[in-house]
Parts: structure tokens; sequence; C-alpha cells
């Protein structure tokens, strides 16, 4: 009995190392490619039931995610604030309310919820109808005062179409107040002499209501459509659970390193210097996507959230029109970034032995993106095909 047990532990130890093997030569001959004559590429693959690395490029080069940040940041998000996260915004008022006539100030309250739209302000009126309200005589002030002034992220290219970081934003713009205003109008609401500014709301002011979205709406979004102002929204809520009263970007990036620290690399000069990846002075590693990526896995109340954020091969996201018909489609879940002469992959897929892999591959200086997609594809078909 005790050799038979022994022969099926050398035959599966045999089985194993053959297909490592078989999967080290099929990856060997993809990197033999002419495009990294002019190009550069890192990648690891991590088996995550065995909890081994299976193979690696390059995996410590020190290179621009792009996109593949986001991977970061929400990690980094779900680690330090929770899967059951809220972002609110708030609708408060000061003064007195007598006969239906406030006479006082409006305060809405960013707290930087990039999902606030149109509903939402018809919500925060008709809870402002149902206190009895139905003149106002005063102000309505939009307080922005939840983090640092800034409007956009450092190293950002000024040439860019890139959103402006506000916190209290209505379809990215920064028009909510002036939307509630107008909607208090089309309610039949008497406004007397009011108008528009900006103001930090006292702390005795009553609240109307507050208005939540959460973590995983924003995630998906930010995820799957790989949206940059999702993206910094969830940033500065990683700088804002510091209790500061002013939340600031390089809050948010010391707390990613702190977690950075506790997977265990903290040795290594990275560069956190946004959210979304937009910003040419991150500087990352394959190594450490992959290892955030096996941090979450690990950690249930992480991955639970994480995984459906992710974009699927061949199914929806910046990921629907690529491995498809393919033992990669339907199989990897990945974030992808692109930028130019960058072009990223993270994520997680199941080989064909039921093994669960995750996986980073971060190609720089490729002029035609279009080819470095197509060596993360090959690679992820390589990591699910027998």
């Amino acid at each position: 009995m005790k050799k038979y047990l022994l022969f099926l532990f050398l035959s599966a130890t045999f089985v194993a190392a053959s297909a490592q093997g078989s999967l080290r030569s099929k990856l060997e001959g993809l990197l033999d490619d002419p495009m990294f004559e002019t190009s550069q590429v890192g990648l690891m693959v991590y088996d995550l039931t065995d909890d081994q690395v299976i193979y690696q490029y390059h995996a410590r080069q020190m290179m621009r995610p792009a996109s593949t940040m986001k991977v970061l940041t929400a990690v980094t998000a779900l680690d330090r604030l929770g899967g059951d996260y809220m972002f609110c915004t708030r609708f408060c008022y000061t003064g007195t309310i007598r006969k239906g006539k406030l006479t006082g100030n409006l305060y809405c309250v960013g707290g930087f919820d990039p999902l606030l739209d149109m509903n939402d302000v018809k919500f925060m009126v008709a809870r402002l109808y149902e206190l009895g309200v139905d003149t106002l005589r005063g102000h309505i002030y939009a307080d922005r005062s939840m983090k640092e002034p800034i409007e956009y992220g450092e190293g950002w290219c000024w040439d860019d179409e890139n959103p402006r970081l506000t916190p209290l934003s209505l379809g990215r713009q920064d028009t909510f107040a002036e939307s509630l205003l107008s909607e208090m109008s089309n309610m039949g609401i008497v406004l007397q002499n009011v108008s528009i500014g900006e103001a930090t709301c006292p702390a005795n002011a009553h609240l109307i209501c507050p208005r939540f979205h959460t973590i995983d709406q924003v995630l998906e979004r930010m995820m799957k459509k790989s949206d940059n102002f999702f993206a910094e929204a969830v940033f500065y809520q990683i700088a804002a659970s510091t209790g500061k009263p002013l939340s600031k970007a390089t809050d948010a990036s010391s707390i990613v390193k702190q977690l950075i620290r506790r997977i265990g690399l903290g040795g290594q000069p990275y560069r956190i210097a946004d959210g979304s990846g937009l910003s040419l002075y991150n500087y990352l590693s394959p190594e450490l996507e992959t290892m955030m990526l096996r941090h979450a896995w690990r950690n249930t109340t992480i991955y639970e959230h994480l995984a459906p954020s992710l974009p699927i091969a061949g199914v929806d996201g910046t990921l629907q029109s690529r491995m498809k018909g393919t033992a990669a489609q339907g199989n990897v879940r990945a974030k992808t970034g692109t930028l130019t002469g960058i072009s990223s992959l993270a994520g997680y897929c199941t080989a064909a032995n039921g093994h669960q892999l995750c996986f980073s591959i971060m190609n720089q200086g490729v002029m035609r993106n279009a080819a470095g997609k197509s060596f993360q594809d090959r690679v992820c078909i390589a990591l699910c095909e027998p």
C-alpha cells in the first residue's frame, strides 16, 4: 500500500513538473519574438493553488503600469475600507424653517462619489420638499473640502483629456449645485435672492438626507471600463480613511505602500503617484502586481469583491473583443492597461489542471499597442490550454 501511494505521489509530481515544463517552453517560445528587439517586457505567473511562482521574466523590473495601477488601488481600497464601504454625499441646511420658508443656506457636501447623477439631485430636492420647504431665502453652497484643491493628478500629461478631480461632480462636470438649483425651481420651490457659492458645511448643520453608492458599484465601472475618474475617487477614499481633514493623493500613496510592505515587497523603490495609472511617474513591477493579486485571492473578503469587477476575456469590459474562440475566453479575468508605448494586463485564470493562477504582463516601448495586446493574449491562452 505504501509503495502504491508513493507511486501515485511520484506520478502526480512528474505530471505537474511536466506541465510546468511545457508551459515554460511555450512562454519562452512567445518571448522569442522580434518585437522584443525594440521593446521590453516583464512577466510573472503564479500558481495560487500550489502557492509558488511557475514562471517569471524580468519580473522585478520597474515599469510604468498604465491602468493596471487600478489593481493596486482596488486591492488597497478593499483591504483598507472593506467590501461594505459606501460612498456618501450629504445634503444639509442651516437656519430656520417657518411656514414653509427656509431662511438659511443649503450645503451639498461632496464625498467624491463618481456615481452621483440627476436621480440623486431629484431625491435631495424631494426630501427638502417633504420637510415642508416651499421657499428658500439664502444660498446654495458646494462643499468641496473633502480633498485637496488640486484638480489633476501628479504626472498627468497636459494635452490629454483628463477628468477634473472634484469631490462634488455630476456626470464628471462641476455643476452639482447649479443642477440642484434648477431642480428646486422645477419642483416649484420659490427662490428668493438665492445665489450659488462654495463653503464648508458648519458642524451644527441639519442633515436633510445622505446619498450612498456601494464600493462594488464603483469598482465595476472602474475596472471593467477602466474609468480613470472612478479610480481617482477610490484613491481619495483611501486617503480619507486616515481621518485627516483634507484628503491628499500622497496620503493614499502612503497607504498603498503600507500594504506593499505587509505583503513582503517593501524593499523595492516603487512609485505610486495616482490611483488610475494616468501618471507617467508611476513605477511598479510584474512581481508587485502579481503579489497584490495573490494577497487578494488569499483574503476572501477582498477577492469576492475584486473578481466580479474584472473584465472577462471575450465577454465584457475592455477584454470583450479579445481572446474570443480560445481556451482563455470566459476564463481570464484581468485588468488592462494602455498608454502611449505601454500595454499591460494583470489578473486571474484557471489552468487546464484546475489550478488557479494569477499573472502580470507589462509591455514597455511598444509603439503598436496591438502588438503588446496580441502577446498578452497568447500568454493567457498558453496559461489556459492543456
